[in-house]
């Protein structure tokens, strides 16, 4: 009797250990994309292609910017582009959701705060598209595509602080086109007293 029960519990033991040792399988749809399943050079190759279609055919941008991604998910420009997309189509939450990952994704680039503070300036979020732009500042201070849409949404809220003027006044100084610099000091002398 007792060499029964033994020889149960080495079985079930046996049993219960060759469970835990058994092989993962080899694709799990939760697993962590390891670096040498990550295509980081195929993604930057279709960010790019994309980026060129951008402007005359966005349904193939979108592709393009999707295979990216399949390649590489964690490739942050992809993410970024694929919001820029989004926003010019109006599709806003999708677009924030976006720029959310290229903003992990890029730690030090404004590029993806300035344009999740796009989408919530068109979203009416006034108050949280300011501290978006704030945080595209902190992380490069002095873009100067942020100053000029923080100095506009500035202007156009009422909402404009000490900052104002001298982003006024970088913009009339480091702007390569015309508009905005002719914009920032049209601006700057209404500001002024008279």
């Amino acid at each position: 009797m007792i060499h029964n029960v033994m020889f149960w519990c080495v079985l079930i033991t046996l049993l219960c250990g060759g469970c835990s040792t058994q092989p993962r399988p080899a694709h799990s749809p939760y697993a962590t994309p390891t670096e040498a399943a990550r295509n980081t050079v195929l993604a930057q190759k279709l960010t790019a292609q994309a980026i060129e279609q951008m402007e005359k055919n966005q349904q193939r941008a979108e592709q393009l910017l999707r295979e990216a991604l399949t390649a590489d998910l964690y490739f942050g420009p992809a993410h970024n582009n694929l919001g820029i997309v989004y926003l010019s189509r109006g599709m806003l939450y999708e677009a924030a959701s976006e720029f959310e990952w290229a903003r992990k994704l890029m730690p030090g680039h404004p590029d993806p705060r300035m344009n999740l503070a796009l989408v919530l300036e068109r979203a009416g979020r006034t108050d949280e598209a300011l501290a978006a732009y704030d945080a595209a500042l902190a992380v490069y201070l002095g873009h100067l595509e942020t100053t000029q849409a923080l100095a506009r949404l500035q202007l156009r809220t009422g909402r404009t602080d000490d900052r104002t003027p001298g982003f006024l006044d970088d913009i009339a100084l480091r702007s390569q086109s015309e508009q905005w610099r002719t914009w920032a000091l049209t601006q700057r002398l209404k500001m002024r007293p008279n």
